[in-house]
């Protein structure tokens, strides 16, 4: 099981990413952070381009339910994966495929650290 969570720094506007887990190289799947712009934490059947393709439509000024919508649409894995974002205004978004292990759920939510 993998647990992820996202946190911002209103004062800095820097992101920040915890992830907990028993499988290797999880820093290397799951957090994408874009200082200013957003996070994203994409894990299950983990598809990096959720990360990669997510922070580029944050850079491009789209709301985090938006780009969730547009992953999810192109990927035919989309039922086996969860992912959830944050962009610089605190708004998120969250999304857990019907095929991930049941119980399971994505919660994405805001923190301000000051």
């Amino acid at each position: 099981m993998t647990w992820s969570i996202i946190a911002r720094d209103n004062a800095t506007g820097q992101f920040g990413i915890a992830v907990a887990t028993r499988f290797f190289a999880v820093g290397a799947r799951v957090p994408h952070v874009a200082a200013r712009i957003g996070a994203i934490a994409t894990q299950a059947l983990v598809n990096p381009y959720y990360g990669i393709d997510g922070l580029k439509l944050l850079r491009e000024g789209r709301v985090p339910q938006d780009i969730i919508e547009s992953l999810i649409a192109a990927d035919a894995g989309r039922e086996s994966r969860q992912l959830h974002i944050m962009d610089a205004s605190g708004r998120i978004a969250a999304h857990t495929g019907r095929e991930c292990v049941e119980g399971w759920q994505t919660i994405g939510g805001a923190f301000d650290l000051r």
